[in-house]
């Protein structure tokens, strides 16, 4: 690439990440943390890491030719537009890095609410020893033998699967396309998004783990979640735009379901006088299932397997296809 022409990056790299990127894009990568920089070295990008790019990139970027996404979902890109060029710069998501921290955290959640586990935490706050499980009505479940049944099989819902099968459950899933017959060896039984609701009443335990797109909005409203039987237990770790927020909270308080677990809400930061924050029946976090502490690493591996691939002409991975939404 021409010499004028920079990678610069918004997700910090560690100096030895760094290092590697350098070797497989044969430049510097500038990373850069104060945004009134990043905006003015724009001007020099060939290539971005970024989970963001300003809604006049296309003046504040005229040479940029491909973006790195640094996270997996590409819907908060939608509004600048530059999903909407292919021709003119291409798109790569970080698909795939967040598989193994993700599914842990869904079986975190899972586990906690089966053992009622935020309850115990208060207790523990107020120095309260029960005597019995019955007096605080502490839960016992098992996953053993239960069925969760998984809206996604990408990446991050194959992973789900597997764990499902390593503690004994019945694995259940969701794909955008799956023809008559086909088999899937993570997976007892796969579903098409038409006979969700099937699967739904089926499962003692419900992953989301689809992209947001046009077809996915709101895909979780009042028939699907009446679908569900009354003991179980919603997980959300895609986009809380993917649920009908206010239908999940009547659902919550009239005990169509169990509980939920949610990682994301359909407006985040989630407004201080949410329901969500007091309902007993959910377990709320930051969106951060995605978080490891070997982010940088993967992040890395990625990126510069990607560089390699640009720098030979090759296709890249995880490229954003417009035909999908993802």
């Amino acid at each position: 690439m021409p010499d004028h022409r920079k990678i610069i990056s918004t997700f910090q790299f560690t100096p030895a990440s760094q290092a590697i990127l350098r070797e497989a894009g044969q430049t510097d990568v500038l990373c850069i943390t104060n945004n009134e920089e990043f905006l003015a070295r724009l001007q020099e990008a060939e290539i971005l890491c970024s989970y963001w790019v300003p809604n006049n990139w296309r003046v504040l970027a005229p040479h940029l030719r491909w973006l790195q996404a640094s996270g997996a979902g590409v819907d908060g890109l939608r509004p600048t537009g530059i999903l909407d060029e292919p021709d003119r710069v291409m798109v790569t998501t970080a698909v795939g890095i967040h598989a193994s921290t993700i599914g842990e955290y869904v079986f975190g959640s899972m586990l906690m609410f089966n053992r009622t586990w935020p309850e115990m935490v208060r207790l523990q706050d107020r120095h309260v020893w029960p005597h019995s499980a019955n007096w605080y009505k502490l839960g016992g479940r098992e996953l053993v033998n239960q069925t969760i049944g998984i809206i996604g099989l990408g990446s991050i819902g194959r992973r789900i699967a597997q764990l499902g099968h390593a503690f004994g459950m019945r694995v259940l899933a969701t794909r955008r396309t799956v023809e008559a017959g086909t088999i899937d060896p993570d997976v007892d039984q796969l579903y098409p998004m038409e006979r969700l609701q099937d699967m739904l009443r089926q499962s003692d335990y419900v992953v989301l783990s689809v992209p947001l797109t046009p077809q996915t909005e709101k895909l979780i409203g009042e028939p699907e979640l009446r679908a569900m039987q009354p003991h179980a237990y919603l997980v959300n770790v895609a986009r809380g735009q993917i649920i009908d927020e206010k239908m999940l909270i009547r659902a919550l308080k009239e005990g169509w379901i169990a509980g939920a677990g949610l990682d994301v809400t359909q407006e985040e930061p989630l407004p201080s006088d949410s329901p969500l924050f007091s309902l007993p029946n959910v377990i709320l976090t930051p969106h951060i299932s995605g978080d490891s502490v070997h982010y940088d690493r993967r992040l890395t591996e990625l990126f510069a397997d990607n560089l390699r691939r640009y720098r030979a002409g090759e296709p890249l991975r995880n490229l954003y296809d417009p035909a999908r939404g993802y």
